[in-house]
This record gives C-alpha cells, sequence and structure tokens, in this order.
C-alpha cells in the first residue's frame, strides 16, 4: 500500500509541476560564441567612431608696381608762350594674405545600411542632432563600409570609410551671429 501511494503522489508532483518544467532557460541555444555579429543587410545598425583632423593653410603674395609718364615740351610756333607740362603717375601695390583653417571632430554616431552592393560593400547613412541652449548642430556621414572592418563592438573608424561625406552643420542664435550680413555678401560678390 505504501508503494501505491507514494507512486501516486510522485505521479502527481509530475502532472502538477509539469508546467515549470517548460519555464524559459537563460541559456541562449542560438548564440555563436565563436563568430561576431556583423552589419549584413539592410536595415542593420553599425555604429561610427568619427574621428577626423584637418589642417589647411593658404598663402598668397602680390607685388605690384606700374608707373606711367608723360610730357610736353614748349610750344612751337605761335604757341610758344605755353610752358612745358609733364605728367608723372606712380602706383605700388603690395599684398599679403595667409588663411589657416584647423578642424577636429570626434563623436560616435549609429548609422543605418541602407543597400548592399554586389561585392557585399555597405552603404551607410546616419543624423546626429545636437541641441544645445538655442544652438543645433547636425552631424550627417555617408559612406561605404566593408563587414570586415567591423570590429566585434560592431564599431568602425571613419577612416575606413570609402567615399565618406561627413557633414557639420550649426544652426540657431550664434551661427546667425557669424554670418555675414547680406550687404557685406554682396559687395564680397562684387568685388
Amino acid at each position: 500500500m505504501k508503494k501505491i501511494v507514494f507512486i501516486i503522489v510522485c505521479i502527481g508532483l509530475i502532472v502538477f509541476s509539469s508546467e515549470y518544467a517548460f519555464a524559459k532557460s537563460l541559456w541562449n541555444d542560438n548564440a555563436n560564441w565563436v563568430t561576431d555579429k556583423r552589419p549584413t543587410k539592410v536595415g542593420d545598425i553599425v555604429n561610427v567612431r568619427v574621428v577626423e583632423n584637418t589642417r589647411t593653410s593658404d598663402a598668397g603674395k602680390t607685388d605690384l608696381k606700374k608707373d606711367s609718364g608723360s610730357s610736353i615740351t614748349d610750344g612751337l610756333g605761335i604757341l610758344d608762350f605755353i610752358r612745358a607740362f609733364g605728367v608723372t603717375t606712380a602706383a605700388h601695390n603690395k599684398g599679403d594674405g595667409t588663411t589657416s583653417r584647423t578642424y577636429s571632430a570626434v563623436t560616435l554616431i549609429s548609422c543605418m545600411v541602407t543597400e548592399v552592393l554586389p561585392n557585399g560593400n555597405l552603404v551607410i547613412e546616419g543624423t546626429r542632432d545636437l541641441k544645445t541652449n538655442d544652438e543645433t548642430l547636425q552631424l550627417q556621414l555617408i559612406g561605404v563600409i566593408r563587414p570586415q572592418d567591423v570590429d566585434a563592438r560592431n564599431q568602425i573608424r571613419s577612416d575606413l570609410i570609402a567615399n565618406a561625406d561627413i557633414g557639420i552643420k550649426g544652426r540657431g542664435s550664434l551661427s546667425r551671429l557669424q554670418k555675414p550680413g547680406i550687404l557685406t555678401q554682396i559687395l564680397q560678390a562684387i568685388f
């Protein structure tokens, strides 16, 4: 009799606890622990570490000299009462100009794959807006990457992007103040 009661209790425990037996595991059987997940199709996201440093310099020098002269001798015949008349002009222009710009951009931007090229390379595009006070800074990045250049953290350096088009635009009160006025723009276009 004890054996029958024990078997019934065991069957009851198995039946009533079966809902807990099918609980989800913390272990992911579909995870691949050997390879990295890299972007391969449209819609995948890749993070770009933008580290761009640009330094340009331009110099120009102008040296212009112009001399002109003219003279008239004493008059002849009935005009001999006119005194000698002479005109001399000189113009000397010198100009030096130097332009130097240094630009640096360091940020991380998430880009989305917008196209897969026939050779397997990926076209990526991303935009990030940063708003501070009354100023909006917009960073836009478009380019072509190779999937094998993406590291294990799903990041790629900006210097590995082919045909990279990286643009930074500012909008707001500070940008308006730094822009020359309409009269200055017209005069610069004319001269």
